[in-house]
């Protein structure tokens, strides 16, 4: 890990740390670390670091540093190493990042500190049960290409995620979760490790039960879903099975769900987590999801995950004190990129959205009121392009440029908006000024 802790501090700049920002409950036993580890020659004005530090020593320091502020990270690593260190003083923290960020890697980097070698069987611990993209990877499917019949959902046995099912009983404690969300049913071949889906159907005015089912993509992101519910619920209750785990890592759960099931699963999660040893770390890039989550969850570290456009690094900033300003770094970065005139396809996606959020906000059923009418030959036009730019399957890790005349469109939807709904615009030149106000 790379620490960020300075060799100089100005004797003002460690005078106003030490009385202000360590000078609490929270962060006062942390005063003698930096009393006796910086030290101002008599006449100087400023604080040395002392030489020839342990990494351990230098670990602490950063992480305070981060803790107070200095809240800068150079990699996703960093990051992961700093949450670790986070958990040993808080049990929670709800973590919001916009796709594209990092949040999928973070949570594998989280999971990979917590792997070692045992002894010389190539065998490797745990301790964080995760749900993230990875954790799909473990369900496929066999659709019975021959015969279009027998079509099931395979489980990867090998993984730790399903320990000693059969004895666990999963089907009873999976069903209950399920039928919050879905109307479908399953059965699982524990010997096989396969899962089957049934659905009752209305046919001629009587219910029949249809057996092998494909279920959609959809609904199967909802049964991983309340099959890891169901195994957090087991290591909450301490089973054997589970027993390794000390962390559960939980990235974006919510892809497929509609508002009233987001709020549904948030608090369900949020019940889960309270009452129990077990820390958990919470990612999302739904802004619905991370509120009722903050809301619901006491005494929980709120942060909110950003990457820097110029230097690639990333910054996490406290937003528990402040209102989540998200909408407005949001607008920040697209008024960025419009005036440098660096934009890509996939800010149509990033603009619509906020279009739809404050279209919904007016109460208005369409975010093409949102845009600005002009003439009666640009509205049209302007609300086309913006439909068919943001349904493309633009990804942010494959940008594709704009072409000059979309570019245009952009421009001109944007600072119509901008002017429309009166912004603060010094919010979007200075950086989120509200947001650190302390």
């Amino acid at each position: 890990m790379s620490y960020n802790v300075p060799s100089k501090i100005a004797k003002e700049s460690f005078k106003t740390m030490i009385l202000k920002k360590l000078n609490n409950d929270k962060f006062s036993h942390y005063k003698k670390m930096f009393n006796d580890n910086y030290k101002c020659p008599r006449n100087s004005e400023e604080y040395t670091l002392k030489e020839n530090l342990s990494d351990d020593l230098l670990a602490k320091l950063d992480y305070v540093l981060k803790r107070i502020g200095h809240n800068q990270f150079d990699t996703i690593k960093d990051i992961a190493e700093y949450f670790r260190m986070l958990l040993d003083e808080k049990k929670y923290i709800v973590l919001f990042a916009y796709n594209g960020t990092g949040k999928t890697r973070l949570s594998a980097e989280f999971k990979s500190f917590g792997k070692q070698l045992i002894g010389d069987t190539g065998e490797k611990t745990a301790d964080t049960l995760y749900y993230n993209a990875f954790t799909e990877d473990l369900f496929s499917w066999d659709n019975d290409l021959d015969n279009d019949t027998e079509r099931l959902l395979k489980l990867n046995s090998n993984s730790r995620f399903f320990s000693g099912l059969k004895e666990l009983e999963m089907e009873s404690r999976i069903r209950p979760l399920l039928h919050r969300y879905a109307d479908f049913d399953f059965s699982i071949d524990y010997d096989n490790s396969t899962v089957s889906f049934s659905r009752d159907v209305l046919i001629s005015e009587t219910t029949q039960r249809i057996d092998n089912i494909k279920i959609s993509r959809g609904e199967e992101n909802i049964f991983v879903w309340c099959f890891f519910l169901a195994i957090v619920q087991l290591v909450v209750d301490k089973d054997e099975s589970y027993k390794w785990v000390k962390y559960i890592y939980v990235d974006d759960p919510i892809s497929s769900l509609d508002d009233n099931n987001v709020i549904a699963v948030a608090s369900h999660l949020a019940q889960l987590m309270s009452g129990n040893d077990v820390k958990v770390v919470v990612s999302s890039h739904h802004t619905l999801f991370f509120n009722v989550l903050c809301n619901e969850i006491g005494n929980t570290e709120q942060l909110f995950l950003q990457k820097t456009a110029k230097s690639g690094t990333y910054i996490l900033k406290d937003t528990t004190k402040t209102p989540f300003f998200h909408h407005v770094a949001l607008l920040k970065e697209l008024k960025k990129a419009s005036d440098s005139g660096e934009l890509y396809t996939y800010h149509f996606n990033i603009l619509r959205n906020i279009l739809e959020k404050t279209a919904s906000f007016h109460g208005y059923a369409h975010f093409s009121s949102c845009i600005r009418k002009g003439t009666e030959e640009d509205a049209p036009v302007r609300k086309r392009i913006l439909d068919i730019m943001s349904h493309g399957n633009y990804s942010l890790f494959d940008p594709i440029e704009m072409v000059p005349e979309n570019k245009e469109h952009f421009k001109n939807i944007l600072n119509n908006f901008l002017e429309d709904y009166k912004f603060n615009i010094k919010l979007l030149e200075d950086g989120q000024v509200q947001e650190e106000q302390e």
